[in-house]
């Protein structure tokens, strides 16, 4: 099968990306930057294109059956310099329906769309929150897209967690050093509450089970664990040998700040993932986990 990953050098694409090829899927990825040397995925086709500035045109995407969507706009994708919440209406509201609509005209036969999870946890939200706002309706908008020759379905993900050598994991590699003390001025505490999170490893199962068994026009709410955040924390600390237990603070957390949960600072996000048709591995944090650890510290040795 002939499958485009676009955004297939981020850690869930290129995990995803890689998955695909060992089941014997002809890959090429997509990403808004040249391909690097040292990127895991750089043995597979690439493509290099801006879905948002210069979206690829039906006669583009028709030699391909399938598309994997692993580049929705979010926070670590942001210009500098420009109006957040116009950026992620355009990019997520207008220019990914946009790209999924002339996947459609190509002839695609499946494609399928990585979203947010914030939706289906605090769907008021989605009224307040222009980002919220801009995820969800891309979501509604593939969704509506899916007919008998243009399957389509979304995989509505939690944070996504794991490891890839050449991929950049700057956010996830802070906490190491954050766990490790080498951030300075910052106490060691864990932020109050829970969240679910998801392997990067189990999103690629999850992608690939979604293209034959997923159910057309629905929109998925994935994960795995659910885990404190102190819990979360203290799997990083222990798998960089410095086992802790940490204290909880309330207060707005410095790796983890308001900003960004949208659900609320100390909110308890527990819920048992929609499985459905899918099939994909669980229990697969404490790897994801290690394998951060190990890479970031593996990294520094060879510098």
């Amino acid at each position: 099968m002939r499958t485009l990953v676009v955004g297939g050098t981020g850690l869930t694409g290129a995990q995803t990306a890689l998955h695909l090829a060992d089941l014997g899927h002809e890959v090429t990825t997509m990403s808004r930057f040249e391909l690097s040397e040292a990127a895991p995925v750089a043995h597979l086709p690439h493509r290099q294109g801006n879905y948002v500035e210069a979206p690829p045109t039906a006669e583009e995407l028709k030699d391909f059956e399938n598309i994997i969507f692993c580049a929705g706009a979010d926070i670590r994708t942001l210009p500098e310099g420009v109006d957040p919440d116009r950026y992620y209406h355009q990019a997520n509201a207008v220019a990914l329906p946009r790209f999924f609509e002339q996947a459609k005209n190509a002839g695609v036969r499946n494609a399928i769309h990585i979203g947010s999870f914030y939706p289906h946890i605090v769907p008021a939200a989605v009224t307040t929150v222009p980002y919220l706002a801009s995820r969800y309706d891309a979501t509604q908008a593939v969704l509506a897209m899916n007919s008998d020759a243009f399957k389509t379905c979304s995989l509505d993900a939690p944070p996504i967690v794991g490891y890839l050598p050449g991929v950049a994991l700057d956010h996830l590699f802070a906490i190491v050093h954050y766990v490790l003390g080498r951030i300075e001025g910052l106490p060691i505490v864990a932020p109050g509450g829970s969240m679910n999170f998801i392997a990067s490893t189990s999103m690629a199962e999850a992608v690939a089970s979604a293209i034959h068994q997923g159910d057309a026009g629905h929109a998925y709410l994935v994960g795995d664990e659910n885990l404190t955040w102190k819990e979360f924390l203290e799997l990083f600390a222990a798998a960089a040998g410095c086992p802790q237990d940490l204290p909880v603070s309330e207060d707005e957390h410095p790796l983890f700040p308001d900003m960004i949960l949208y659900a609320g600072r100390n909110a308890e996000v527990v819920y048992e993932p929609e499985m459905g048709s899918l099939q994909y591995s669980r229990g697969q944090i404490a790897a994801a986990v290690q394998a951060i650890v190990d890479g970031c510290l593996n990294n520094e040795a060879s510098m």
